[in-house]
C-alpha cells in the first residue's frame, strides 16, 4: 500500500472530542511492507488532571474539555498490522470482564468491541497469528483473555503473544505502587497456555516489526516499530504517548510510575519520530488514529494522517 498523505491543517489545534463519534469505521495506512488498520474495543473516560500531569488545568481543558465530573474521553485503540498472511493484533484493548459497578466507575463503552472491529475487516479470532502487549496494564491487555464456559481462556489461541517481562513479573506481584492497574487474571491463561513470549530491550518478533522495552510510565512499557529503517516506517506510541495531544516531552502523565525515565524516553522517541516521518498510531485519541511529527520551533507539531 502507498504511504498515506498528511493533512497540514488546524486539526490539532481544536479540542479533543468530549462525546463519542456518532459511528465508528475502520481506517488504515501503509506503513514500510505493512498494512495497518485501527481498530476498536471501545471508549473510556479516566480523570483528566491525571491523564495531564502538571499541565495546568487552564491548558488540558482546552484541549481535552472534560466532563462535569473531571473525566476526559479516551479510545481504546488496537491495531491491525497485516503483512503476507501474517495478522498482528496491536494491544488488543480492555475486554468484556468488567462489572457494572466498574464498567459505571470508567464510563466503558464497548461499542463496537475488538472482535467486532476485526469481523467488521473480515478477520476471525482464529486467523490472528500474534498478539502484541506492551504493557500489561488492564486497559491495553484486558481482551487478550475471555470466559468461556465459566473458565477464562485466550482470546486468541492460536496466536503466539508477547510482552515485557517486566510487565508479567509486576502483573504477578501483588501490593506495590501501581498494582491497581494490573490484574493478574488477564496474563495468567496466556502463560498457562503455553502461548506467551517474554521480551526485553530491544526484540524484533517479525521482519521489520520492533518491541523496544523503554520504561517510564510503567516498569516495561513499550513502543512498536514498523519497518523503522524505512522512509515510510510507523511507530505505535502505546501510552508514552498516549494521544496527539501529549506530544511535548513535559507533557507527562500523573499515572507514570517513573517522570525522570519519562521524560528520557519521550525525550529521545518524539525527536527520532520527527526525524525519521514516522506514522504515529495513538491508542488513546478520540479523534486520530494516525498522525506524523514534525518541528514547529521548540515544540512538535502533529499532522493528521487520514487513513484510507
Amino acid at each position: 500500500m502507498e504511504r498515506s498523505e498528511a493533512v497540514s491543517s488546524g486539526a490539532m489545534h481544536l479540542p479533543a472530542a468530549s462525546q463519542m463519534p456518532p459511528a465508528w469505521r475502520p481506517s488504515r495506512v501503509g506503513a514500510g511492507s505493512w498494512t495497518i488498520t485501527a481498530l476498536s474495543d471501545g471508549f473510556l473516560r479516566l480523570d483528566g488532571g491525571s491523564m495531564w500531569g502538571i499541565v495546568p488545568a487552564a491548558l488540558w481543558r482546552a484541549w481535552t474539555p472534560p466532563d462535569e465530573d473531571n473525566t476526559i474521553l479516551l479510545a481504546l485503540r488496537p491495531f491491525l498490522a497485516e503483512r503476507d498472511g501474517v495478522k498482528v493484533v496491536i494491544e488488543p484493548g480492555i475486554g468484556d470482564r468488567w462489572s457494572p459497578h466498574l464498567a459505571e466507575i470508567y464510563g466503558l463503552v464497548r461499542q463496537p468491541t475488538l472482535l467486532q472491529s476485526l469481523a467488521a475487516v473480515g478477520v476471525d479470532a482464529s486467523q490472528v497469528t500474534h498478539v502484541v502487549g506492551t504493557h500489561a496494564h488492564w486497559d491495553h491487555v484486558g481482551a487478550w483473555v475471555v470466559e468461556r464456559d465459566g473458565q477464562l481462556a485466550p482470546t486468541f489461541p492460536l496466536a503466539r503473544h508477547y510482552l515485557p517481562r517486566i510487565e508479567l513479573e509486576v502483573a504477578k506481584r501483588p501490593g506495590h505502587a501501581r498494582s491497581g492497574s494490573y490484574r493478574v487474571e488477564d496474563v495468567e491463561p496466556i502463560e498457562r497456555a503455553g502461548i506467551l513470549e517474554l521480551v526485553a530491550g530491544t526484540t524484533e518478533i517479525l521482519p521489520g516489526l520492533v518491541i523496544h522495552v523503554l520504561g517510564g510510565h510503567s516498569d516495561g512499557v513499550s513502543v512498536v516499530t514498523f519497518d523503522a529503517e524505512r522512509d515510510d516506517g510507523a511507530i505505535f506510541w502505546s501510552d508514552v504517548v498516549p494521544t496527539a495531544h501529549h506530544v511535548q516531552p513535559p507533557y507527562i502523565m500523573a499515572y507514570d510510575l517513573d517522570v525522570v525515565k519519562s521524560w528520557d524516553v519521550r525525550s529521545e522517541w518524539l525527536a527520532r519520530a520527527a526525524e525519521r516521518r514516522w506514522t504515529g498510531l495513538f491508542y488513546h485519541d478520540v479523534d486520530h488514529a494516525f498522525g506524523r511529527l514534525r518541528r514547529e520551533g521548540k515544540r512538535y507539531a502533529v499532522d493528521v494522517v487520514e487513513g484510507a
